[in-house]
């Protein structure tokens, strides 16, 4: 669940820098989507077919992760025997409280991010012939998209904010007061980072800014 959960921390921040192109115009932006599609790591791999190894790889990541926490919580549900043992919560943030249905809305919220810009089956607002640009733009001209789209990075920068920390305890490095205030420290950087880089594009976008 670490390993699998730090991946996609990896990939959200690659993700954020590529919407901050945006702001470079519709050249750069297209031109960069495009390219994700295109010869990234030809003729190593023939071209186009890099996007979808990527997305193999990201889904594996993401259903080992939905099994993992599966498994997790039915071991402790298991070790915890009778219904009657006090649950009481013991220094633990509201993050790690809601983790697992944080979890359900992020997936349920992704599912309508790739229906949205990969599939283009959930159109909102552009034509048929949009491109990545023009989806952008028009998408985030809506305020009720962009309130959406902030709910859903509240909770993404929550589960980050916990699971961070919490991976980085697993793989051994939370060895000390010392190290759990440096991991802390990171994790809350880490979602500030990602709640700001992945907010401002559309927010830009709401207010005019880019256009």
């Amino acid at each position: 669940m670490a390993v699998t959960g730090l991946i996609m921390v990896g990939f959200l921040l690659m993700h954020m820098y590529g919407n901050l192109k945006v702001f470079l115009g519709a050249e750069a932006f297209d031109h960069y989507a495009h390219w994700l599609k295109g010869d990234i790591l030809y003729p190593l791999v023939p071209s186009g077919w890099f996007i979808w190894i990527f997305r193999a790889f990201m889904l594996a990541a993401i259903v080992l992760h939905a099994f993992s926490a599966w498994h997790l919580a039915s071991r402790a549900r298991a070790a915890r025997g009778t219904k009657y043992v006090n649950r009481a919560s013991i220094q633990e943030t509201y993050s790690a409280r809601t983790m697992r249905w944080g979890g359900v809305i992020l997936a349920a919220f992704l599912v309508f991010h790739l229906l949205q810009f990969t599939a283009q089956v959930i159109k909102t607002g552009w034509g048929a012939d949009a491109g990545p640009y023009e989806m952008f733009v028009v998408s985030f001209q809506q305020w009720w998209l962009v309130l959406a789209y902030l709910l859903w990075m509240i909770t993404v920068c929550m589960h980050v904010r916990h699971g961070f920390w919490s991976a980085f305890a697993t793989l051994g490095a939370n060895t000390s007061a010392a190290s759990r205030r440096v991991w802390n420290a990171l994790a809350y950087a880490v979602a500030v980072l990602l709640f700001v880089g992945f907010m401002i594009a559309p927010v830009a976008v709401l207010f005019g800014v880019v256009k």
